[in-house]
This record gives structure tokens, sequence and C-alpha cells, in this order.
């Protein structure tokens, strides 16, 4: 009964002295000594209080000044520089029958290789943490007279749509001010739904603008480039994928300035190669379809209808459409390939003639995209620059920050192309 009454008494005073006071009911009879003993109890009580919300307070100011001192750091060192974090996921592993595992054990002794250490991109596992110190780009100037000002006043004046803006490019600074936008034709909303790209999408976009070959020809003109670059979302629902809409574009402004260099960055056309012909002898100069990542990570980064065999039949059928015309791809790194898928990917394309290759960092646009399994050093790109010039490319542009389309890689193109049509 003793240790009940105690209990009791403990949990009312717990509750009593919550706020620093202590409240007895008329109904509590205690005696003398044991109002003493409750009197120091509460006294130790609140004056724990006292020291637990003290220490809290220096705590909190603790925090603050540590807080306050982080942000003081260099970016690098507070937040990372994207060599540790990300990793990716492993390659999925199938149920297979014991026969099988046997047989691949055998294998995987005879050649001393494994895929365990194969490594995949998903959306949202983790990234990288921060990102390296070569990741900077300067802000697009948004002084009235300057290029890129003019270039965003013409777009939007003629309601054209460019990849530049849609796909999110961190070169549309230098690009726009250099004089070089890419035209993004047939809408802004794509068809098909690619994990690595920002671009609107839905099953049945608008119908193409059918002034927008007119108005494209009509901007280049204005901006007084040499080289444009003529891009458009995927539109498989249009019979010939837009081919035609992009043929007519390219007659247009060669019809408005013959000396005007032409390269249309385009889809796989469904693997149609009608398609692909009549947009390979429309009158353009560079026909591009970019192949975007190794063959192993192809289902886990493109939409569902592209692969990696179409892609190298759409580019090898261009060229044979057209003899002479010169062929362009692009491939994204950092998604988990090895440096072996992508010298393979270079002799692939070097095997139906492909003429240029473009190598760049992989950047997620949103959490809703496929996570960066790792940022490539400059070193790396190097190396696959001076691999692919030894396997044959008449031009590699391999960099962090290069994009399919982009200045460097359009001015370069642009002397090659007029030289060695002189010298036919």
């Amino acid at each position: 009964m003793a240790k009940t009454t105690s209990l009791a008494l403990a949990a009312l005073l717990l509750s009593s002295t919550v706020h620093g006071f202590l409240f007895l009911s008329p109904s509590c009879k205690i005696s003398s000594s044991r109002s003493s003993s409750i009197s120091r109890s509460t006294t130790n009580f609140m004056s724990t209080t006292t020291s637990t919300e003290s220490s809290s307070k220096e705590l909190k100011n603790d925090d603050q000044q540590e807080l306050k001192a982080i942000s003081q750091l260099p970016y690098i060192i507070s937040r990372g520089d994207g060599s540790t974090g990300g990793g990716g996921l492993p390659m999925p592993t199938k149920k297979k029958k014991k026969k099988d595992m046997e047989e691949e054990e055998v294998e995987k002794n005879k050649t001393d290789e494994s895929d365990d250490n194969l490594r995949r991109p998903k959306v949202g596992v983790e990234m990288p943490n921060g990102r390296p110190s070569w990741f900077r780009v300067p802000a697009p100037s948004e002084a009235e007279k300057s290029r890129y000002a003019e270039v965003k006043k013409t777009l939007n004046e003629l309601s054209l749509n460019t990849v530049c803006e849609e796909a999110q490019c961190p070169n549309i600074g230098e690009c726009w001010n250099g004089g070089t936008g890419t035209i993004m034709l047939l809408g802004d909303t794509c068809t098909r739904g690619c994990m690595f790209c920002a671009v609107n999408t839905a099953s049945a976009p608008p119908p193409p603008d059918p002034f927008e070959p007119f108005k494209t020809a009509d901007a280049v003109t204005q901006w007084g480039v040499k080289y444009i670059v003529l891009t458009s979302v995927d539109r498989d629902d249009i019979p010939d994928g837009g081919a035609s809409h992009f043929a007519s574009t390219v007659e247009l402004i060669k019809h408005k300035n013959s000396d005007m260099l032409v390269e249309c960055l385009v889809s796989d056309f469904s693997g149609n190669h009608d398609a692909v012909a009549t947009l390979a002898i429309s009158g353009l100069d560079v026909y591009a379809h970019n192949i975007e990542t190794v063959e192993r990570l192809q289902k886990f980064v493109r939409d569902p209808r592209a692969g990696y065999k179409q892609s190298l039949a759409t580019l090898a059928y261009a060229k044979k459409a057209k003899p002479g015309l010169y062929t362009k791809t692009s491939v994204m790194l950092g998604l988990g390939e090895t440096d072996e898928e992508v010298i393979q990917t270079m002799k692939d394309l070097r095997a139906i003639d492909v003429d240029v290759v473009t190598f760049g960092q992989y950047l997620r646009p949103t959490e809703s995209h496929l996570s960066v399994v790792e940022y490539v050093r400059p070193e790396k790109f190097d190396h696959f620059r001076e691999v692919g010039e030894s396997l044959g490319f008449k031009y590699v542009a391999s960099g962090p920050m290069v994009r399919s389309s982009y200045k460097a890689g359009e001015f370069y193109l642009e002397h090659m192309i007029k030289k060695e049509r002189q010298i036919q």
C-alpha cells in the first residue's frame, strides 16, 4: 500500500511540477515530515529542469555556430566534390536454371571475368555528393544588347521552340551569346518518355505548326549564322515521324541562304527507312541521331521504342541514301558504363562509317529522372577523344559540358565541311 501511495505521489509531483509549480489537491493528506521531503524533491526537480533548459539553450547556440561555420566553408568542403556517393545499382539478376548457372560459372572461369561489378542508373537512388569543380558555366547575359537577348527575342516573336530551353541545357548562355541556337521543330511535346530527358511528354501532342518551316527559315536568316542545328521531339503519332516537315525546313533555309550549313538532329523515325531517306536527300549537311548510351544500358535509359541496333541502322541508312553525307551521334557518360563498353560503342559506330561522335557528362534534370552514377573526370573524356581519333572519326568532341549540339563542335564541323568540299 505504501509503495502504491509513493508511486501515485511521484506521478502527481511530476505532473504538477512540469511547468515549475507544485500543486496538491485539498484531499491529499501528507505528514509534516513527508511534506519536507516533498519540498526538497521539488526543489531538486526544479533545479534539474532549469539546468536541462540551460543546456538545451547552449546546444542550440552551438548548433547555430556550427551551421554558421559550415555556411562559410567553400562549396566543395561543405557539400562534397562529387567523388563520393552515387554508384547506381548492380545489374538485375534473372532466375536461372541449374544447368545455365553451371555453364555460366565455367565460362566465367575461362575468361576470368565477372559482371558482378557492372552498374546501372535508376530514378531516386543516391546521387554523388556535391558536384566537381569543373562544372562551372557562365550565366546567360540578360543585357538588352547581348546576343542571348537577341536570339531569345527572335524565338519568342516567331513562336519557335529550342531544345536549349526545353532540355535545360547548361551551355545555353555560351551558345546563344555566340549566335548559335538549336531550334526544336514539331512542337515541344514528345511521344516518348526517356528517363534522362526533361522535355514534356504525351501520347497525342498537338499537330505540328504548318508554318513552322517558314518561321524557322526567317529566324536563322535574321541571326546571320553560318551553321544551324535543327532538332525535334519524337513524333511517333505522325506517319513519317516528321521527316517531311524537317525536309521542308531544310529546303527553305537553303533557298534563303545556300551557303548556310544545316545539321538535323533527329529521332530514329521508328526505323522507317523511307523517312530517313526523305531527310537525307533534302539538302542537309549533317545527319545526326543520338545513340545516347552503351548497348547494355539502353533499356534503363531510353524509351522502350528506341534501341541500340535501331539507332545504328538509322545512321547507316542515312549514309546509304546519300553517299558522302556526314553522320553524327552523341553518347552520355556517367550512367554506369565501363571503358570497354564505350570503346566498343565507338567501334560499332565506325563500322557503319559515322563521322562525328560527342561525349558529355549526364546531368540529372529533375529528381524524377535517372540519378547520376558518377561524375566522369576530364582526363577520362580526353582518353576517349584520343581513342576515337585513333579509330578514324573525323571529329570527336569529348568533355564534361559537351552536348550533341555544341558551339565549339559546330565551329569545327563548319570549317571541316567547307575545307573538304573545296578539295573535292
